[in-house]
């Protein structure tokens, strides 16, 4: 790649020369050599005596203290790390320097300074059947930053000590982020890409750490991880690695292992040795990632459009809708996108194999694709089997459900025996009959509100949450909203999904707070508003004044930040997935609840398209009635998954597969049926689900608890990912929909803010 030879240009002359990368041929290479070291030795933790250790008995693991991650923080609370390491890898804390353990697990007891003496050649076999040591353990990167926010720096937590990995916290600014200069006056500092370069320098940090033998570790094993914005960080760490944009922001930060030359060149190597340091990852598990954003509205508009029967709050909204929808048919076209049914594993063409590359398009006929608003072709083809195949893995892995009741067709409890011997088949077919009742089995081991490992600010929740859940999230998910029989609510369409207030839809027709406490609307709003708005703009008194102020904000993104960078562009991991100057990761694995209501499911599998032509092993999951940030169900569990990553690519690793289900042979507890009935909806036989696009689109827009296009464009939303400030409008950044709103505006002005419907 470009930077990889610009660097061997580099280190080559060095050799001749007799001097380090960093200043090669300069005439200031004294000095640049000397921030160079100045920067290795401030981040090599040996260096520093404020680090202590503690220890946890239980876990049986050693945790650092929070340290800054780079040389030259802008915010320190905000910017710093923490690194869990399991027990088995470590002899005790070197006290005194003399490269003995002092304090050991046994003998602890407050936390000390110190460092790690580290044991490599201690073996941990974790209850996967994987095994790793102190050289070749993965790093789990938790990408904080739920709703593209700050993410205060915080312990790292214990949860993956007991399978061999090696666990890192860190902090990151965020939007709405603010520091003082000099002068004493506060000044806005939360715009993109800050909260990702925060997170690129951590990983850097840790690898040059494991490289100096300060922690055990691996360095081309790091995992990326985290929950919607952390999912949206998560999957753009993994996209973006070692892409050169990033590079200034980097170094003005004083991250480790990259330093900008007199010539603008950068080199990554640390020392005088001709070692590199990468910010970037080899897998990533990203759950409910919020991103691109740049797609965002399009691609939200599009799916609820594809639903005929979908009610919109106001006629504005449905015609925005409207034109977006055929706005984004224009985008995916114009991206000349293609596929391979092996890849995905789906026959996209329908001629009874899975052996050809199958250009993906969507095509507008009114007449003969009526039941989605003109809408067809084959990239709506994939979206549908997407959702075939992932409800038939569903109904495949219900024997995991070993603490679920079920129920017979008149809506008794079966009796113990007639569960043990249910089949998977008969399982499935009580399932889509809405004849059980959940239980714990249906929403284990995972992330919920939290980072995947269990990390919170000062390791509980985040502020607003219920345990484990998202901010407005139901305890249970996205309730299933059926009577006590099992069937459809009343009133609801034949083989429909319940209605949206059903299944939990806030009806306010104003504004709702964030899980924050902030109004929506404003700068410092945190999420989306509800469902039941029917108020077009609550910030803007006519649709000129609003379209100048989108305008204004558009214009001022395109001129570019201080680096000449678009900042919407740097948060967009379409642009880099694939990119010349890009690391792609070796595998990826993209998690979605189906019920999804805060990011449209096009936008992961556009990832998951861009990831598998570019050649990384990309895996998209929709999983069947999860809401956001979905837990890992029936066996499943991030651990498992880097496992078997590691067991398929990394030569002499044990091979992992999923523990085979245990037959349920009590049956669960629950008094009545809590399922929805969807067996005349959805058809299935012989091992095989069948619906229409049509339904897709209506389980979609049914299931989802969030707001609907149109409105979050206006006052809200997405849009506050990307920057905002309190003398600039935070929403607008988005030039797809400026299109509409410019082109159509003798249309959609009329609309406006007009009477409720």
């Amino acid at each position: 790649m470009k930077r990889k030879q610009i660097t061997a240009m580099i280190t080559a002359m060095t050799m001749v020369l007799g001097i380090t990368a960093y200043g090669a041929g300069n005439v200031s290479a004294e000095q640049e050599n000397k921030e160079q070291t100045e920067i290795e030795s401030t981040l090599n933790i040996s260096n520093n005596d404020e680090i202590t250790w503690s220890y946890d008995s239980q876990s049986d693991s050693w945790t650092m203290s929070v340290t800054c991650a780079v040389a030259n923080p802008e915010l320190p609370d905000y910017q710093g790390v923490s690194v869990n390491v399991p027990g088995a890898y470590v002899k005790g804390i070197d006290t005194d320097g003399d490269g003995t353990e002092d304090v050991t697990g046994k003998t602890y007891s407050e936390e000390v300074n110190g460092q790690l003496v580290i044991d490599d050649s201690a073996q941990i076999t974790n209850a996967n059947g994987q095994t790793y040591t102190a050289s070749t353990a993965p790093v789990i990167i938790n990408t904080g930053a739920a709703g593209y926010s700050a993410q205060e720096n915080q312990k790292a937590s214990s949860g993956n000590a007991a399978y061999g990995y090696i666990n890192v916290a860190c902090g990151n600014r965020g939007k709405q982020s603010t520091a003082t200069d000099e002068n004493g006056e506060e000044y806005y500092t939360g715009d993109a890409p800050l909260c990702l370069v925060d997170q690129k320098n951590a990983i850097r940090f840790v690898k040059y750490n494991i490289i100096l033998g300060n922690l055990p570790g691996n360095t081309e094993y790091f995992v990326s991880t985290g929950g919607s914005g952390g999912g949206a960080h998560a999957a753009m760490v993994a996209a973006t690695s070692d892409n050169t944009d990033y590079f200034p922001y980097e170094v003005e930060a004083g991250a480790v292992g990259i330093y900008q030359n007199e010539d603008g060149t950068y080199s990554e190597t640390i020392g005088s040795e001709d070692t590199e340091i990468s910010d970037g990852v080899w897998g990533c598990v990203a759950y409910s990632a919020i991103t691109s954003l740049q797609e965002a509205d399009m691609a939200m508009a599009f799916e609820y459009y594809l639903d005929t029967d979908y009610e919109f709050n106001t006629d504005f909204q449905k015609k925005l809708a409207k034109y977006l929808s055929q706005e984004y048919m224009e985008y995916i076209n114009d991206q000349n996108l293609s596929v391979s049914e092996s890849a995905v594993d789906i026959d996209i063409n329908g001629d009874g194999d899975k052996d050809d590359v199958v250009d993906l398009t969507i095509e507008y006929d009114g007449e003969k694709y009526a039941d989605t608003d003109g809408y067809g072709g084959t990239y709506l083809t994939l979206y549908l089997k997407e959702f075939e195949k992932n409800l038939e893995w569903y109904l495949e892995n219900l024997d995991y459900a070993d603490d679920w009741t079920w129920f017979d067709s008149d809506g008794n409890t079966l009796s113990d025996e007639n569960v043990s011997q249910m089949t998977t088949e008969e399982k499935a077919q009580a399932f889509l009959e809405g004849r059980y009742a959940k239980g714990e089995s249906g929403q284990n081991a995972g992330p919920g509100g939290r980072m995947p490992d269990g990390n919170g600010p000062d390791g509980n929740e985040m502020p607003g949450e219920m345990p484990g859940k998202m901010p407005g999230e139901k305890p249970d998910g996205i309730p299933d909203g059926n009577d006590s029989d099992g069937e459809k609510p009343e009133g609801a369409p034949a083989g429909s999904m319940p209605d949206r207030e059903t299944l939990g839809g806030n009806a306010q027709d104003d504004l709702v707070t964030s899980g924050m406490g902030d109004e929506v609307g404003t700068p410092d709003a945190g999420t989306t508003q509800s469902v039941g708005t029917k108020t077009d703009s609550s910030s803007y008194s006519s649709y000129e004044e609003m379209l100048e102020s989108y305008e204004s904000d558009i214009a001022s993104i395109e001129d570019g930040d201080k680096y000449g960078n678009n900042i919407v562009d740097l948060y967009n991991p379409i642009n880099y997935i694939g990119d010349e100057d890009t690391e792609s990761p070796t595998w990826t694995r993209l998690v979605m609840g189906a019920s999804e209501g805060d990011m449209s499911l096009f936008a992961s599998m556009n990832m998951q398209i861009a990831w598998l032509n570019s050649g990384t092993d990309a895996k998209l999951e929709w999983q069947w009635d999860g809401g956001h940030v979905p837990s890992e169900i029936f066996g499943e569990s991030l651990a498992l998954y880097v496992d078997e990553m590691y067991g398929q690519y990394v030569e002499g690793a044990a091979k992992v597969t999923k523990a085979a289900a245990q037959t349920q042979t009590e049956n669960g507890t629950a008094t009545e049926a809590t399922g929805t009935n969807i067996s005349s909806w959805v058809s299935y036989e012989n091992g095989e689900v069948i619906f229409t696009l049509k339904n897709a689109a209506s389980y979609r827009t049914k299931g989802a608890s969030k707001a609907t296009p149109g409105f979050d464009v206006m006052d809200y939303g997405q849009e506050t990912y990307e920057f905002g400030s309190s003398t600039q409008d935070a929403r607008h950044f988005d030039k797809y929909v400026m299109k509409v709103l410019q082109e159509d505006a003798e249309t959609l002005s009329e609309l406006f803010n007009s009477e409720e419907k």
